[in-house]
C-alpha cells in the first residue's frame, strides 16, 4: 500500500503514514494495513525498534470521515440503516485493534510527531512507548466537535498519563494542545524543532534497537499491565519476566560485561 511506507534499516522498522493531502487520516484498509505491518515487526527478530510518523502537515487526523461516517472508526454512514452492534463491532474490529496492535507490539514503539494528531491519531501516538514530538505538532482531542464520544482508547490512555481532570478537560472542549503544553502536562517525552524531528527518532530508535529486545518487551508488558494490575500481581508478573529474561542470550552477555567491565554487544536473543 503505497499510502504506508514501511522500511527496515538497521534493526529498525520506520512506519510512514503518506497522504499528506488527507493530513494522513486513516481509511479502513490502511489502519488494517498498519495492523499487519505492526504484527510483522513485532515477530520480525530482525527488528529492534519501531518509529511511527507522517508526511507533511499532520501526523495523523484519526479516522477518515469523507466517506460519511457516523463514527469515528469508519462505520456507515450516519443515516444509514444499521442492525444493533454493528458500531460497537465497528470499532472493537477497527481503531481499538489499532491502539491494541501498538501496545501489545513486542518492540519499543516511538511516534515520532510531526504535524496535526487529532482524534485517533492522538491515541495512536499516545499508545506508543515514547513520544517526540515537533515544535509545530498539534494535539487535538477532536471527537466532541463532532458529537461524538472518543474511540481507540482513549478514556483508557488518557487518564493514566495526565489524570481525570486534564483529560475531562482535554475531551470535553476538544481544544488543541500545543506540543510544549503537551510536553509539560506529561504527553510528551520531548519537544524538538522541526528539522530535528526525523534525526532524534532515527537517534532513539537506534539506541532502542541495539538493546536487549527481549528485555525491553519484559519491559513494556510489566509497565503496561501495572497501570491495571494490583501490588502482589505486578511483583508476581515481575519475578516470572525476570525467571524468563534471565534465560536469554542478551542477560548473560550483560551479566558477563558487567563482571569483565566492559560494555555489552547484545544481539536481540
Amino acid at each position: 500500500m503505497d499510502t504506508v511506507r514501511y522500511v527496515t534499516a538497521e534493526r529498525v522498522a520506520h512506519l510512514t503514514l503518506d497522504r499528506p493531502d488527507a493530513l494522513n487520516a486513516l481509511t479502513p484498509d490502511q489502519r488494517d494495513h498498519v495492523i499487519h505491518l505492526l504484527g510483522e515487526a513485532s515477530a520480525d527478530p530482525g527488528v529492534g525498534a519501531v518509529v511511527i510518523t507522517g508526511t507533511g502537515r499532520g501526523f495523523c487526523a484519526g479516522a477518515d470521515l469523507r466517506g460519511g461516517s457516523g463514527t469515528a472508526d469508519g462505520a456507515d454512514g450516519a443515516t444509514a440503516e444499521r442492525v444493533p452492534g454493528d458500531v460497537a463491532r465497528t470499532i472493537r474490529l477497527g481503531a481499538q485493534r489499532l491502539v491494541a496492535a501498538v501496545l501489545d507490539c513486542e518492540k519499543p514503539v516511538i511516534a515520532a510527531v510531526n504535524g496535526t494528531a487529532a482524534g485517533l491519531g492522538v491515541h495512536l501516538a499516545l499508545a506508543c512507548d515514547l513520544v517526540l514530538a515537533a515544535e509545530s505538532a498539534r494535539f487535538i482531542e477532536v471527537f466532541v466537535r463532532r458529537g461524538l464520544v472518543p474511540d481507540g482508547g482513549g478514556a483508557y490512555l488518557l487518564p493514566r498519563l495526565i489524570g481525570p481532570h486534564r483529560a475531562k478537560e482535554l475531551m470535553f472542549f476538544g481544544d488543541a494542545l500545543s506540543a510544549p503544553e503537551a510536553e509539560r502536562l506529561g504527553l510528551v517525552n520531548r519537544v524538538v524543532p522541526d528539522a530535528d524531528l526525523p534525526k532524534t527518532a532515527r537517534d532513539w530508535a537506534a539506541r532502542l534497537a541495539a538493546g536487549p529486545t527481549r528485555a525491553l518487551a519484559l519491559t513494556k508488558q510489566l509497565v503496561n499491565a501495572s497501570l491495571d494490575t494490583d501490588r502482589a500481581a505486578a511483583f508476581a508478573a515481575e519475578a516470572a519476566a525476570q525467571e524468563i529474561n534471565m534465560t536469554t542470550r542478551d542477560a548473560q552477555e550483560g551479566v558477563r560485561a558487567f563482571v569483565e567491565r566492559r560494555s555489552p554487544g547484545f544481539q536481540g536473543r
